[in-house]
């Protein structure tokens, strides 16, 4: 019993004194430039902490960044988002060991979620940018000035593999897409964004809805129109069909557009002007084609009918050109797993020979009847001269 009491007072005491030596005020540590810094935090993923000394007379704090790393072959960087919350918008610091042993670091404006980390001038003023690698951790110092001269910012963390010197492409799933939050230099509070996976959601949400829309039911209207219609019987089953699937694919781009449009409004200063633009233009396009389909119409014994129907034709192959084009500008700025962009590209070229062996078959019907009837013509013209 004796025994049993002082193993259970050694394992409180471990315990006691581990939770105290975890819990050191972040002021004890004294880097190796000799720097101290008067608050810190350590931040919820990616095992990283962040040390400030803040001076609101010059509205600029200094600040080191430590990341612990598996191995030297890694990149890591901290940002500010001057704009938005999450990774496009950020002005980054970027820290890097070289295969030849030496530290690269920089700054990187983050414009897109394609970026490959370019080195460039960020939005804000920033000075004594260092960094250094030692016992397996990253630490990179800074001063900077405070865009707007505010004490709390959004601020990103990440890391990546590297490729020889070149930055890779970080995980897109885990931590690595939980490493934003805000910070107060003031207070110190820090916290992590709520809204990140609800936004992120929505994100691939419109992504979807509009790829299975626009770049998939459309184009199978548009198959069904042109090359069912001429098949015997199959009036109007082919029409209703054509119907059903652009009815579709609008009330799916409704809502593609709608998301969008909100997505745009949570992250204000970060446009995808060429997106956006072919976006708005789709559903402007669609819409009149809604509009004129059911308002407009001429019936078939209307002289005006074949006006309609060049206008119907351009604006439809017009409006699947489009979609095509913009959804993988859609890929190529959400940068899904490159399975599902691949998965498109199936489809969509599927789509691609049923219509290229349906427009063969469709061209050999038309030769053969042109063939029949330019035999038909001979004889008659043989018949008449027979008579004369």
């Amino acid at each position: 019993m004796a025994l049993s009491k002082f193993i259970f007072v050694i394992c409180l005491l471990f315990t006691v004194f581990s939770s105290a030596a975890a819990q050191l005020p972040c002021t004890s540590r004294t880097f190796s430039n000799k720097q101290t810094f008067a608050a810190c935090s350590t931040l919820p993923v990616l095992n990283s902490t962040i040390h400030w000394n803040y001076y609101p007379s010059t509205a600029t704090v200094d600040i080191a960044f430590t990341q612990s790393v598996v191995s030297d072959s890694r990149w890591v960087a901290w940002a500010i988002n001057p704009t938005s919350t999450g990774m496009v918008g950020s002005q980054a610091i970027v820290a890097y060991k070289r295969t030849d042993g030496t530290i690269t670091v920089y700054s990187s404006p983050i414009k897109s979620y394609g970026t490959h980390l370019e080195q460039g001038n960020v939005s804000f003023p920033l000075y004594d940018v260092s960094a250094v690698f030692e016992n397996n951790e990253f630490i990179i110092f800074a001063t900077i000035g405070l865009p707007n001269n505010v004490s709390v910012v959004h601020h990103v963390w990440q890391q990546g593999p590297m490729f020889g010197n070149t930055p890779g492409m970080h995980s897109l799933s885990g931590p690595n897409v939980q490493s934003f939050g805000t910070l107060d230099f003031l207070s110190g509070k820090i916290e992590t964004s709520k809204g990140s996976t609800s936004t992120s959601a929505l994100k691939y949400a419109h992504g979807i809805i509009n790829t299975i829309s626009w770049g998939i039911l459309m184009p199978i209207g548009i198959i069904v129109a042109r090359y069912l219609k001429t098949v015997e019987g199959a009036d109007p089953a082919w029409f209703h069909a054509h119907r059903g699937c652009q009815m579709l694919a609008f009330l799916g781009g409704i809502a593609g557009w709608g998301t969008g449009i909100f997505l745009g409004s949570k992250s204000p200063g970060i446009q995808y002007k060429g997106h956006r633009c072919i976006g708005i233009t789709l559903f402007a396009l669609a819409t009149i084609q809604v509009a004129v389909a059911l308002c407009l119409r001429p019936k078939k014994t209307d002289e005006n009918r074949k006006y309609w129907n060049w206008f119907h034709w351009v604006v439809g192959y017009g409006t699947i050109v489009l979609s095509i084009v913009n959804i993988f500008k859609g890929f190529d700025i959400l940068e899904p797993a490159n399975k599902w962009k691949l998965a498109y590209i199936a489809i969509i070229g599927t789509l691609g020979c049923i219509a290229a062996i349906l427009e063969l078959r469709k061209l050999g019907s038309f030769l053969s009847r042109f063939r029949s009837n330019r035999a038909a013509g001979q004889e008659i013209v043989e018949s008449t001269q027979t008579i004369v």
